[in-house]
């Protein structure tokens, strides 16, 4: 079963069960996936769902974020139950253990020495831990490594 499948199946359980807050999660990730297919005249494989579903979560940390500030728990509480929702359909997450080994590896790989590899070093790392880390701690974590 395709992600995207899953994701029409959830929909309809979601549906029947009548949980709103999942329902209107899935709905908004079903009409970005729809909306990239119509921009891009393609149909998306599970990878590119899968970075559909990472930029939704990433959009609604921001807000969350942005409604904290404002005073806006009851906004924020339910972007937290969006991601919660989206959260279900990405990998399993690495340990910062496993993502410690990955940029050690990558950085050896590539004869990273300074902050003008850090491209090379991203762009090997992301291949690997697309969906499966935050993107941006990792990027601050090379960043670390490489400026050091």
């Amino acid at each position: 079963m395709t992600l995207k499948e899953r994701i029409d199946a959830d929909l309809k359980t979601a549906l029947k069960a009548k949980e709103q807050v999942r329902l209107e999660a899935i709905r908004l990730l079903r009409a970005a996936i729809q909306r990239r297919e119509i921009d891009e005249r393609t149909t998306l494989d599970d990878a590119q769902v899968l970075a559909v579903v990472e930029k939704l979560v990433k959009q609604a940390r921001d807000s969350i974020a942005q409604f904290e500030q404002g005073g806006r728990a009851d906004l924020a509480d339910k972007e937290r139950a969006q991601i919660a929702v989206f959260e279900g359909y990405r990998p399993e997450q690495l340990s910062a253990g496993e993502i410690d080994a990955a940029v050690d590896s990558a950085i050896a790989e590539t004869g990273a020495a300074s902050m003008r590899d850090m491209g090379r070093v991203m762009g090997v790392l992301k291949d690997r831990l697309q969906g499966r880390a935050d993107m941006g701690a990792v990027s601050a974590l090379v960043k670390g490594r490489l400026a050091g």
